[in-house]
């Protein structure tokens, strides 16, 4: 099947770092981030309803500018992080363009990472949000008119290069190759997997079934399966599947259905993505 092609602005002149897709109780926007700034569409592509230029001029000249790391949380909020660890939190209105810059995260020190919301049961007062950062920290949000910092999980000495919050469980992945997860509520670690050998470039959760899938430099995509006990309410893991995406470092993966039943992946210098599925 042949996708379809989204017009973006600043594309001929900045290197696009991000694009996804952000799904509101009322609407769905295209958001793209780049080294220039912040777009957002609607969802087909066809009209940018908001742009947000990133400050040039504020980082060292030997700096990189750019923003990375996007979600919805809240059900009215898309977080958008950036280079100098500031996570921007845009308030969106149920149509319209009427996109306003609505607050300021300000906890992290390095660049953020990723980015990601709860895709599980979302218990009220329970974490809405994560935030990963270049050092390895996390930082763990709830939402409700402001957002408040609920917990803060401190670095180990391995960039943090993707998050994932489901069902009150963060899955975060390593440089090192390490897949761990912590509870959300209090970033207490439960479990580490010694996943890749190489850095990990990306997470994603199937949020109807618990599955995890990881992509790394080494070119391999994990499943694993995240549950917790019916007895104790551990975190518990467990592998399902390995697929080798033969000469390839990905550097992109996620499952296809809420079930986790097909994943894609990409990888540097691969102009195609790869489809994979149940037999």
């Amino acid at each position: 099947q042949k996708g379809k092609k989204f017009p973006c602005a600043v594309c001929n002149n900045a290197f696009p770092f991000q694009a996804s897709w952000c799904v509101l109780p009322s609407r769905v926007l295209l958001v793209l981030t780049s080294q220039k700034g912040i777009q957002m569409y609607e969802s087909d592509g066809s009209i940018m309803v908001y742009w947000h230029a990133l400050d040039v001029l504020e980082p060292p000249p030997a700096q990189a500018v750019f923003a990375r790391g996007i979600a919805a949380a809240g059900g009215r909020f898309i977080c958008v992080g950036t280079s100098s660890g500031l996570v921007l939190v845009f308030d969106i209105p149920s149509k319209g363009t009427n996109i306003t810059l609505s607050e300021v995260l300000e906890e992290h020190r390095d660049s953020i990472t990723d980015i990601a919301s709860e895709v599980g049961e979302n218990l009220d007062g329970a974490a809405e949000l994560v935030t990963a950062d270049d050092s390895g920290a996390l930082c763990v949000w709830r939402s409700k008119e402001e957002f408040s910092l609920l917990t803060k999980i401190s670095a180990f000495g391995w960039t943090c290069s993707s998050v994932k919050l489901w069902n009150g469980v963060i899955a975060a992945g390593y440089g090192n190759g390490q897949i761990r997860l912590y509870e959300a509520e209090s970033g207490t670690l439960r479990a580490t997997v010694n996943a890749h050998s190489r850095w990990i470039y990306a997470l994603d959760v199937a949020p109807l079934t618990g599955k995890l899938l990881s992509g790394a430099e080494d070119s391999y995509v994990q499943i694993w399966k995240v549950s917790r006990s019916p007895d104790t309410g551990a975190i518990e893991v467990e592998h399902c599947h390995s697929e080798c995406v033969t000469d390839t470092q990905l550097c992109g993966a996620r499952f296809c259905d809420p079930e986790g039943n097909s994943f894609a992946a990409t990888g540097y210098d691969l102009s195609e993505i790869v489809r994979y599925g149940q037999a």
